[in-house]
């Protein structure tokens, strides 16, 4: 069989020692692979390259079909963006998969048993990174939620679940707040779920899920949730098992897909020998299984486990009852090619499918829904010495038009005009919503009258009144209604 060739970045601190380990150990254990190098990450950004890759190590990664990366430094100061973020986004790296397993008593973690794997959407939710401030005292962030990304990871997790014997995917989201966008990913993920009959799902809110998580981990098998949750409760879960720097990760996309340790870059220990290379190596053995060796990940795995069996430690894992020899990076990855082909004793064994193949998720199909307007919100910056709702809302009442009529004004999300409560706090943003006039009718050709829709010409009339009015206007929303369903939220107390 030809050698697969697959992408590896060396990175910066500690990258360079783990890296030359990792693939040390996959050549003893004579994996087909050849590799093709980039440079990315801390000097890259220092040449200029804002997104921390140079413009041909992009044709290198599609050229390839994996890509494993060890881990990089983002310079400080501001103008550096994450290039992990990017390089998940830009490449479409949809299903970040974080496996977190304990190994008591020879890593030491309260919660023996434990075997979770977390399945983050990579690419939407706050993590878009649309910031804005539009007022002296309010920035806003977008949450931007889809239908097809929503479907994507859904469906990963529950094909990912059967595909290695997985008993249990569990949701977890805030749809108990953010109705609409939360709500949309609980929606398809219970849609989804009664295709895969021989899985068992739930869901959780994400406060109390999370909680769980921490105290009763033992009670989660695949956990899937949108992509800030995800990164949170990753962390939790690497935290609880033991040791952060044990854990691998991957990012799969449609033709790509990357594999990382999920830990840092570390430059306190850069070049001291020091270095864990398992996160990176555990990283691997999740290329291999996605790029379809399941022999060679169980051999490497299996010697893996037996060296942590042996009690060969590197000083992050170091344990008073189990390490019988502490090493650095190069003895611990020798001590993993001496016990290739063994398996562990106590530990269990890790056995896979041996045909096992990669998960491939398609984009769905754009679904076209009846899309109606029926008004706007426009938010405006807006200050008098006492901050009156009453004063604005009249104001606005004047300028609404004959088209549109003015039905609240919110700050920060609570309904202020007409009506609401002297304690709400006030700020300089009010969200102020136009809805069409009930009474307003029209002629149509045939004679008949019918309630005039709100056009967009009637939303541009009323921005141009507001404008001549001296009212800010920093921001517009419109109000649809999408196959006759409302599809946007109500404020608190409308």
């Amino acid at each position: 069989m030809a050698n697969q060739t697959v992408t590896v970045a060396y990175g910066d601190g500690i990258g360079p020692e783990i890296m030359d380990a990792t693939l040390k150990i996959l050549d003893a254990a004579n994996v087909p692979l050849t590799y093709e190098s980039i440079k990315i990450g801390k000097e890259v950004f220092e040449q200029g390259f804002t997104s921390g890759i140079p413009t041909d190590a992009w044709d290198v990664l599609r050229k390839n079909d994996a890509f494993l990366k060890a881990p990089i430094t983002t310079p400080q100061g501001s103008g550096y963006k994450s290039l992990n973020v990017t390089l998940r986004k830009t490449m479409s790296l949809f299903a970040n998969v974080r496996p977190v397993k304990t190994y008591t008593p020879f890593i030491e973690s309260n919660f023996p048993g434990m075997d979770v794997v977390v399945v983050r959407e990579n690419e939407e939710d706050l993590y878009a990174g649309i910031e804005h401030q539009q007022t002296p005292e309010v920035v806003q962030c977008l949450k931007l939620i889809t239908v097809p990304g929503c479907e994507r990871i859904v469906r990963y997790a529950f094909e990912y679940a059967r595909a290695n014997g997985r008993k249990k995917v569990t949701c977890m989201s805030k749809d108990n707040i953010m109705k609409l966008t939360d709500g949309l990913f609980h929606k398809v993920f219970d849609r989804i779920a009664k295709e895969y009959p021989d899985i068992e799902n739930e869901h959780w809110i994400i406060d109390i899920g999370s909680a769980l998580l921490a105290d009763q981990p033992q009670r989660f098998d695949v956990v899937v949730t949108l992509n800030l949750y995800g990164d949170i409760i990753s962390d939790i879960t690497a935290q609880i098992a033991g040791s952060v720097g044990l854990g691998g990760s991957s990012n799969v996309g449609e033709t790509l897909a990357m594999f990382e340790a999920i830990h840092g870059s570390a430059p306190d220990i850069a070049g001291k020998g020091l270095a864990n290379p398992s996160g990176l190596l555990n990283g691997a053995c999740m290329m291999l299984s996605h790029l379809g060796f399941p022999g060679h990940t169980e051999q490497i795995t299996n010697a893996w486990l037996k060296t942590l069996e042996d009690g060969i430690h590197t000083g992050d894992i170091k344990n008073d009852l189990t390490t019988t020899k502490l090493v650095g990076t190069k003895e611990f990855s020798q001590a993993i090619i001496d016990r290739l082909g063994e398996r562990p004793e106590k530990l269990p064994a890790v056995e896979l499918k041996k045909d096992s193949k990669p998960i491939q998720i398609a984009t769905p199909k754009h679904v076209v829904k009846a899309k109606k307007l029926v008004g706007v919100d426009v938010f405006i910056d807006w200050t008098s010495d006492d901050r009156n709702p009453e004063e604005l809302g009249h104001k606005l009442e004047e300028l609404a038009g004959d088209a549109l009529k003015l039905k609240m004004i919110t700050n920060r999300g609570v309904k202020v005009y007409p009506g609401g409560q002297p304690e709400t706090f006030k700020t300089d943003h009010w969200r102020c919503r136009f809805v069409g006039r009930e009474q307003i009718k029209v002629k149509t050709k045939s004679g008949q009258s019918v309630q005039a829709p709100v056009s967009y010409q009637s939303l541009i009339g009323l921005l141009t009144r507001l404008s001549e009015a001296n009212l800010n206007h920093i921001k517009t929303e419109n109000l649809y209604e999408f196959d006759g369903k409302r599809a946007y939220s109500l404020g608190q107390g409308e």
